[in-house]
Parts: structure tokens; C-alpha cells; sequence
């Protein structure tokens, strides 16, 4: 066996891992976890500590460097790297492996799943901000909230961990490169220390929360 097939077979096995640990709590839970408008709280909360922090001319562009990372991390993944990649999603019905995973709500998704989109957002997301904010405790809130949507994309069945890694590493390349534009021509310089990095955080706890209980009643 050569070595890519090596690993195809251990993103296989990882995959079942996660997908098969499974109950009605968690499923509930994690499909509402990978939800995208259950979030704009959290979105919310980061806008506002921008604007509380930053003069309203660089919290603008520093918004528009948020949109750009991810548009870009997104972009390519779905519009370049699938089309060539072609790599069936585990719930896809064309893929064999599909008989085996665990289906939540009867969501399968697309037919492509490499790389992750939702990892490469998310990740772009919190690598833009740890760049742009510099303060560990936020950067780790941050880095948990997207690993554990990352997660909830594995447990789902939709992504093997290997679509998630590459999009994981893509959301930092995007973020590594838009920061660095950000710095250059926009010329940002970072206050010394950002002020009510809770709201967010607790934005992002409570949605949580909210969650855990839903699907304890869900």
C-alpha cells in the first residue's frame, strides 16, 4: 500500500471514529453547531469590539479584512481546489463508504468535500483575529470555537479530519495574507491592548449554552 493510500485509509477510519460515537443529543446539538446564522451574535460582538477599539475608519477596513479572509479561504477551496480535487464527501451516495456513516437530518451536503469550507472559514476567521488582537486567552476562545466546528463536521459525516486539516490550513494562509495587506497598505497598528474582548466571548459561551439546553429539549 503507498502512502497516500495509507492515509486516505486512516482519514477513513478517523472519520467512522467520530461519525460513530453518536446520540440523539449530540446530533442535535452538533447540527445546530454547524449552522452558519446561529452565529451572528458572535459576529456581532466581534463588530462591535472593532469599532469600540478602533478609530471607525481602520475598524471598517479591519471589517473588510475579516470579509476578504474569508472570502478568499472560501473561494478557493470551493471554486478551484474541489473542481480538481473531486474528492466525494463520506455522505455522498456515489461514495462507498457512505453505507457506514452515521447521517444527521438527512443531511449530506454537497458531492465535494476537500477542502473544508467550514474549516477554512472559521479558522481564517479566528487567525485574522489573532493577528489583528494579540491576547492569548481571546485567540484560544477563538481557535476552541472553530475546532469544534470542525468537529461537528467529522461527526456529521460530511468532512474526512483531512478536509478539515487542508481547511484549516488554507484559513491560515488567507489570513496570514490579508493581515499582511492589512499592515502594509493600510498601514494598521494594533492598540496595546484591546478593551471588552468579553462580549464576544461571552457571545459565544451563551450561544452555547443556548445550544446545549435546545438540544436537551430538541
Amino acid at each position: 500500500m503507498d502512502f497516500i493510500s495509507l492515509l486516505q485509509e486512516w482519514d477513513s477510519e478517523l472519520l467512522l471514529l467520530i461519525n460513530g460515537a453518536h446520540n440523539p443529543y449530540w446530533d442535535t446539538f452538533m447540527y445546530a453547531y454547524s449552522g452558519k446564522l446561529i452565529w451572528i451574535p458572535l459576529y456581532a460582538a466581534l463588530a462591535y469590539v472593532l469599532f469600540r477599539n478602533l478609530s471607525w475608519k481602520v475598524a471598517l477596513m479591519c471589517l473588510a479584512g475579516v470579509a476578504l479572509t474569508v472570502a478568499l479561504a472560501d473561494q478557493v477551496g470551493a471554486s478551484l481546489i474541489r473542481p480538481c480535487v473531486e474528492r466525494l464527501r463520506p455522505t455522498n451516495l456515489n461514495n462507498p463508504l457512505s453505507e457506514y456513516v452515521h447521517v444527521v437530518n438527512g443531511y449530506r451536503s454537497g458531492s465535494y468535500g476537500f477542502p473544508s469550507c467550514h474549516a477554512a472559514n472559521t479558522f481564517g476567521l479566528a487567525f485574522f483575529l489573532m493577528f489583528l488582537i494579540r491576547q492569548k486567552w481571546f485567540t484560544w476562545v477563538m481557535m476552541a470555537w472553530a475546532a469544534l466546528t470542525c468537529y461537528s463536521r467529522a461527526y456529521l459525516g460530511v468532512h474526512y479530519p483531512g478536509d478539515l486539516l487542508a481547511g484549516m490550513l488554507l484559513g491560515l494562509c488567507g489570513a496570514t495574507l490579508v493581515y499582511f495587506l492589512l499592515v502594509r497598505l493600510g498601514h494598521y497598528r494594533r492598540p496595546k491592548q484591546f478593551k471588552e474582548l468579553w462580549v464576544p466571548a461571552a457571545a459565544c459561551g451563551l450561544t452555547v449554552a443556548g445550544m446545549l439546553v435546545y438540544a436537551a429539549w430538541g
